[in-house]
C-alpha cells in the first residue's frame, strides 16, 4: 500500500490541513474514527506521521560505533579534603546580583572570595573533584579574572573535559589542551610541533624551551618569525620578558623595525629595561640632549628643550610620532625619550646627585610635571626601587604634590611588600581613605597589622564623622578580602548600630553597622576556609 511521503506530511503540519489538505493515498479509509464521519484532518495527518515514523525507523540501517573519547588523564594530586570540597560547592552556586554590584546585607560575596580559595587550594596542591569540573569551568568562562587559577586548579581533567564542549573552548586558547610537549632537548620533537602545532600548544612549547635553553628558544623564534601574524609576533615577543637578558637584545634589536606598531613598541619597551643595550644608549643621548642644568641663578635648576622633531630614526626605535588627542607633540617626545633612557644617565648628567636630590630641584619653564611623570614610568619598567622611593616622597606629603593616584600605586609595586604597607599605612593615617582605594590595590594580602588597623580606624572615623557610607564600599570590599582574619574579633566591637546625627546621611548608621557585620562576618569564613583547607597534621 502506498504512503503519503514525509515531506507531504512535514508541509501540511507547517501550512495546516485547511490551506494544504493531506494528500491521502488512494484506498485509504475516508469515514473517520469509528466509521461514522467525514475524516478529521490534522488527526489523518498525526496517524499518517505516526505510519511513517514507525516505517522510518524499522528502515534504518545501524550505524558504525563511534570510536570512545580518550580517557581523561590521570590527576596524582591528593584530593580536596571533604569540608573543602563542600565550600567550593558552596562558593560556585553563587552568583553576583543582577544589579552588578552595591551587595547589601550581613553575608559574606562568596563570589569575591573565590579567587582567594582557588588561590589557597593550589598553594597547597590538591586536585578538584571530577563533579565539580563543570562548574569549575562554567565559573571561569564567565570571570576572565578567574581562569588562571581555575585552570590550575582544574589540572589535566579540566582541559580534557573542555575539549567535549565549545562554550570552554578558552581553556584550550592559552595552554598545550593537555597534550605532552616534547622534552626541550628533543630537537626533532620541538621542530615538529613549532612548524605544525596549533598557538597554545607553541606557546606553551616557546616556555619551556626558554625555560630550559634560551638561546635554542630564540632561534625557533627567529626560524618561522617573518610569516607569523602580527598578533602572533607580539605574544611571542611578549613571552620573552620572563627572564630577559643581554643576550636578548640582538632579536629584539632585529623586531625594532616590524611592521606592526604595536610589536615595535614591545621591542623598545623590552629593551629599554636592558640598561647596558645599544637601544638604551641611543635613546639616553637623546634624552641627555634634552635636559640639563642651569647654574646661572641663585638655585640650580633643571632646564628642558623638548625634540623640535621626530625623525625616521626616532621613530624606528620605537617613538610614536602621532601624540594622543588633547597632547602637544614636543612633550609627548620628550616623555617617550625620558620614559626609554636608562635612569643611570641622570646621576651623570645632573651632577653627581642621588635620585631624591634630583626630584627635589626645581625644574624650569613648567617641564616639571611631564619630566617627573616620565621618571615615574622609566623607574616602574626598570623595577628601580631607588627612583621610585625619590618620586613617591614622604606619605605624609599632601597628595597633589606627589606623582598622582595611579603613578604611585605603579611605583609601590617596585618596593618590598614590607616597604609598600608601611608607606600605604602613613598616607592612610594622614590622609584618610579618599585617594588610597588603588594604593592598598598593590598591597600584599593579608594585609600587615599596621596597615589594617590603618585601614580600619580610617573607616571608623568616617562613620564617626557622619560621612556617606556607600563612598567607602569599595574600600570596605578591599577590607573583606585582604584584612588578615585573625581581626575579625577585635572588630566585633564596631558592629553595632551607631545613633544618627543631625549632620549624617539618612540610614548611614544602618549601612555602616551592617558593613561591619558583614567584614567580620567574611574575615571568619576566610578563616574557616583556610582551616578546611589546611591538610591533617601528622
Amino acid at each position: 500500500m502506498t504512503t503519503t511521503a514525509w515531506e507531504d506530511l512535514v508541509t501540511s503540519a507547517l501550512l495546516g490541513t485547511d490551506r494544504r489538505p493531506l494528500p491521502l493515498p488512494a484506498g485509504a479509509d475516508t469515514a473517520g474514527p469509528g466509521g461514522g464521519g467525514v475524516v478529521d484532518a490534522p488527526v489523518a495527518l498525526l496517524d499518517a506521521a505516526a505510519v511513517q515514523t514507525v516505517r522510518r525507523r524499522a528502515g534504518l540501517l545501524p550505524a558504525p560505533a563511534a570510536p570512545l573519547p580518550r580517557p581523561a588523564p590521570r590527576d596524582e594530586r591528593p584530593p580536596l579534603p571533604e569540608a573543602a570540597a563542600r565550600r567550593l560547592v558552596q562558593l560556585l552556586a553563587d552568583r553576583p546580583s543582577a544589579s552588578g554590584g552595591g551587595r547589601r546585607g550581613a553575608a559574606p560575596d562568596l563570589t569575591e572570595l573565590l579567587p582567594q580559595w582557588l588561590a589557597a587550594a593550589q598553594a597547597y596542591g590538591y586536585r578538584v573533584p571530577a563533579s565539580a569540573l563543570p562548574a569549575l569551568l562554567d565559573a571561569a568562562r564567565a570571570r576572565t579574572d578567574l581562569r588562571p587559577q581555575a585552570l590550575a586548579l582544574g589540572g589535566p581533567r579540566a582541559l580534557w573535559l573542555a575539549t567535549f564542549n565549545p562554550e570552554w573552548k578558552f581553556a584550550l586558547r592559552g595552554t598545550s589542551g593537555g597534550a605532552a610537549l616534547p622534552a626541550p632537548d628533543d630537537a626533532e620533537g620541538v621542530r615538529r610541533l613549532w612548524e605544525e602545532g596549533l598557538f597554545a600548544e607553541r606557546v606553551a612549547l616557546l616556555a619551556a624551551v626558554r625555560a630550559h635553553d634560551p638561546a635554542a628558544a630564540r632561534d625557533l623564534l627567529a626560524s618561522t618569525w617573518a610569516t607569523e601574524r602580527a598578533e602572533d609576533r607580539l605574544m611571542f615577543l611578549d613571552s620573552l620578558r620572563t627572564g630577559l637578558s643581554a643576550d636578548d637584545e640582538e632579536f629584539l634589536e632585529r623586531a625594532l623595525p616590524d611592521r606592526s606598531r604595536n610589536v615595535r613598541s614591545t621591542a623598545a619597551e623590552l629593551l629599554s629595561a636592558l640598561p647596558g643595550s645599544a637601544f638604551a644608549a641611543r635613546m639616553a643621548a637623546r634624552a641627555a640632549s634634552c635636559v640639563g642644568l642651569d647654574h646661572t641663578g641663585r638655585q640650580v635648576t633643571i632646564t628642558v628643550e623638548a625634540p623640535h622633531e621626530c625623525d625616521a630614526e626616532m621613530q624606528r626605535d620605537g617613538v610614536v610620532p602621532q601624540p594622543p588627542s588633547g597632547r602637544g607633540q614636543r612633550s609627548w617626545w620628550l616623555g617617550q625619550l625620558v620614559e626609554a633612557a636608562p635612569l643611570g644617565l641622570w646621576r651623570e648628567r645632573l651632577g653627581g646627585r642621588a635620585p631624591g636630590e634630583i626630584v627635589a630641584l626645581p625644574v624650569a619653564d613648567d617641564w616639571r610635571e611631564e619630566l617627573h611623570a616620565a621618571w615615574c614610568r622609566a623607574a616602574v619598567r626598570q623595577r628601580d626601587a631607588a627612583w621610585s622611593r625619590a618620586l613617591l616622597g614622604p606619605a605624609s606629603a599632601p597628595p597633589a604634590s606627589g606623582p598622582g593616584a595611579s603613578s604611585s600605586a605603579a611605583l609601590l609595586s617596585t618596593l618590598p611588600h614590607e616597604e609598600r604597607a608601611e608607606w600605604v599605612a602613613a598616607f592612610i593615617a594622614a590622609h584618610g581613605l579618599s585617594e588610597a582605594f588603588q594604593l592598598l590595590g598593590v598591597c600584599a594580602v593579608p594585609w600587615s597589622g599596621a596597615l589594617g588597623r590603618a585601614v580600619v580606624d580610617a573607616l571608623d572615623i568616617a562613620r564617626e564623622a557622619g560621612s556617606y557610607p556607600w563612598s567607602f564600599s569599595g574600600v570596605m570590599g578591599l577590607a573583606e578580602r585582604c584584612l588578615d582574619p585573625r581581626e575579625a574579633d577585635r572588630l566585633e566591637v564596631l558592629t553595632a548600630a551607631s545613633d544618627e546625627g543631625e549632620d549624617t546621611a539618612p540610614g548611614a548608621g544602618g549601612y555602616w553597622a551592617e558593613a561591619f557585620q558583614r567584614l567580620v562576618a567574611t574575615l571568619r569564613l576566610r578563616a574557616a576556609m583556610h582551616a578546611e583547607l589546611s591538610p591533617p597534621e601528622t
